[in-house]
C-alpha cells in the first residue's frame, strides 16, 4: 500500500509538470525547506505537495518539492518519522528504493553509480551514492524511455526522530542517451552536491 502511495505521488507530479509549459533556462536559487530541515539549489522555482501515507498502522508524513525545466524534473521528497516510527527507517528506504530501482529492472548492487557528496547539519561534507537508472517505454502506460539520477539521505536528530530525503532528476522522452553521461554535468550535479541538512 505504502509502495504504491509512493509511485502514484511521483506520477501525479509527472503529469502535473508534463501539462505545465516551461521555459528549458536554468535559473538556478537556493530553496530554504526549514519544516522538512534541508535547503538545496533548484534550477527553476520547485511546486510543494504533502501527503500522508498509511504504514503499519501508521500515519506518515511526505513533502515533495519538483521543478520542471524542459524534460527534466527535479524532486526532493522528505519523509519525516517521528517518535518510534523512526524504527521504520529501514524498511521504509528499501520500499522507496526498490520503488525506484525496479521500475529499471536493477537493484543497489548491479545499478550504475558514482559517489556523490552533500553536506550535513554541521556543514561537513559527507559522502553518498547516485544512482543513474534507465527505465524503459512502456506501450501499456504509453509512456517514453526515461532517464534518472537518485540518491538517497537519511538522517536523525535526537528527539526529533528521522528524516529519509529522496532527490531525483527525471529525464522524460530520452531518446538513446546514456544515464550517467547526460545526468552527470553541470545542469544537474548542483541539485545534488548543493543539498544541505539544518
Amino acid at each position: 500500500m505504502f509502495r504504491a502511495k509512493i509511485a502514484q505521488a511521483l506520477l501525479s507530479i509527472a503529469l502535473i509538470f508534463g501539462m505545465l509549459a516551461c521555459s528549458p533556462s536554468l535559473n538556478w536559487r537556493t530553496v530554504q525547506a526549514p519544516e522538512e530541515s534541508y535547503s538545496t539549489l533548484f534550477p527553476a522555482k520547485p511546486d510543494k505537495l504533502e501527503r500522508n501515507l498509511p504504514f503499519q498502522d501508521q500515519v506518515i508524513h511526505q513533502v515533495l518539492q519538483a521543478a520542471k525545466v524542459g524534460d527534466d524534473i527535479y524532486s526532493v521528497s522528505s519523509i519525516h518519522l517521528v517518535g518510534k516510527q523512526a524504527e521504520f527507517l529501514p524498511k521504509i528506504l528499501e520500499q522507496l528504493q526498490n520503488n525506484v530501482l525496479n521500475r529499471a529492472g536493477v537493484n543497489l548492487q548491479n545499478a550504475v553509480s558514482q559517489e556523490s557528496y552533500y553536506r550535513n547539519a554541521n556543514q561537513q561534507r559527507m559522502a553518498a551514492k547516485s544512482y543513474f537508472l534507465e527505465i524503459p517505454a512502456s506501450e501499456k502506460n504509453n509512456a517514453t524511455r526515461q532517464l534518472m539520477r537518485v540518491m538517497w539521505i537519511t538522517g536523525t536528530v535526537e528527539n526529533e526522530g528521522a528524516w529519509i530525503y529522496q532527490l531525483t532528476v527525471l529525464r522524460t522522452g530520452a531518446s538513446n542517451e546514456d544515464p550517467k553521461t547526460v545526468l552527470n554535468n553541470e545542469a544537474f550535479s548542483p541539485f545534488f552536491e548543493e543539498f544541505k541538512l539544518d
